[in-house]
């Protein structure tokens, strides 16, 4: 097996079990954080970054699904800013009811805002290195990487990991989402990465290889959207039974009945939402994706717990209006070239 490609002294990678994103740490004199995890360890996403590095100056989010912007309050609560993409953070600061997808996903987010919207191109000071906004929409429109172009670095997101490549939404973002995100892929594989920093698994030993293989798989995407349909319903599934340790066996088709992406993908595959629920079920299943086990359906995927008291907060609908940050009052970054400051 190949060793782990070399990080800089400055980089510090915490590899984490799902429901939680893997955590970039940049250090220097302005120390910055990509992604931060769940916000059932959103605690500990926290206490973390601050005894790696002291205080934090800025969170950037790759996309904003649950799992990447869980710490994102806790941590700007301590005084630090947060950045992510255009899109995101017009829908953010408008308390768009579906930011986050929050609700239609049933994956809590806590009320966070965004400072600093970030547009493809433009540099950012992460730590003491400057790193590139590379927009690669597909797993979500507002989905960006970050490229550092002297240690040839590529934070990716979800467009890829070691085994596989973010699910796209094609109820939400339309038919030509996974072709987006094949054309993001491209131009992700185009800049011929030194290293692939994907947010979740392990760093990939071989990054050309890695990025192969996600072009490959994200091009079944784009030929068998059923397909696409039914990959990201798997993964919204077991991410559904991580966070909540698993749902009474009884309850699981209800639960999915109740659920708008569930309800989506069925009419996507010209199905009952009932049926599709019962095949979603008995494949998981069938495949060992999910297991039975004390009269609850599991996740079977390695994954943290997660306690019911964390999962207690408001759908994005019922946040409260975003506070404008005054002058001085945190450590966030000066804007990046070509953005307005927070």
């Amino acid at each position: 097996m190949s060793p782990r490609p070399a990080l800089p002294s400055w980089a510090t990678w915490w590899q984490r079990p799902f429901p939680d994103a893997n955590t970039l740490l940049l250090h220097g004199r302005r120390p910055a954080l990509v992604d931060s995890g769940f916000v059932g360890h959103a605690a500990e996403t926290a206490a973390w970054a601050h005894a790696h590095a002291g205080d934090i100056d800025l969170v950037v989010n790759t996309h904003w699904h649950s799992d990447h912007v869980g710490g994102n309050a806790a941590l700007q609560a301590g005084g630090a800013a947060v950045a992510a993409g255009v899109p995101e953070a017009e829908a953010i600061a408008r308390r768009d009811p579906g930011c986050c997808a929050a609700e239609y996903l049933d994956q809590p987010v806590a009320p966070y805002t965004v400072d600093v919207p970030l547009a493809d191109g433009q540099t950012l000071r992460l730590g003491d290195a400057d790193w590139e906004v590379v927009s690669t929409p597909g797993h979500t429109p507002g989905h960006l990487a970050l490229w550092q172009p002297e240690e040839r670095l590529l934070v990716v997101g979800d467009a890829l990991s070691a085994y596989d490549v973010g699910w796209v939404n094609l109820a939400l973002d339309g038919p030509d989402a996974a072709a987006t995100a094949l054309a993001s892929l491209r131009r992700m594989a185009d800049l011929a990465p030194r290293v692939v920093l994907p947010s979740h698994g392990e760093i990939p030993a071989d990054a050309g290889q890695v990025l192969a293989d996600a072009l490959r798989r994200a091009q079944r995407l784009v030929d068998d959207p059923d397909g696409a349909v039914w990959y990201g319903a798997r993964r919204i599934l077991a991410f559904a039974l991580m966070i909540r340790e698993g749902i009474p066996a009884g309850e699981v088709e209800p639960y999915l009945h109740r659920r708008a992406w569930l309800n989506d993908a069925a009419r996507l595959l010209d199905r009952a939402p009932e049926d599709l629920a019962a095949e979603l079920v008995k494949t998981m299943l069938g495949s060992g994706a999910v297991v039975l086990r004390g009269g609850r359906l599991h996740a079977a995927a390695d994954h943290a717990p997660v306690t019911a008291a964390s999962l207690r907060v408001p759908y994005p609908r019922a946040w409260p209006p975003p506070v404008p940050r005054r002058a001085g009052s945190a450590r966030g970054p000066a804007a990046p070239e070509g953005t307005a400051g927070p």
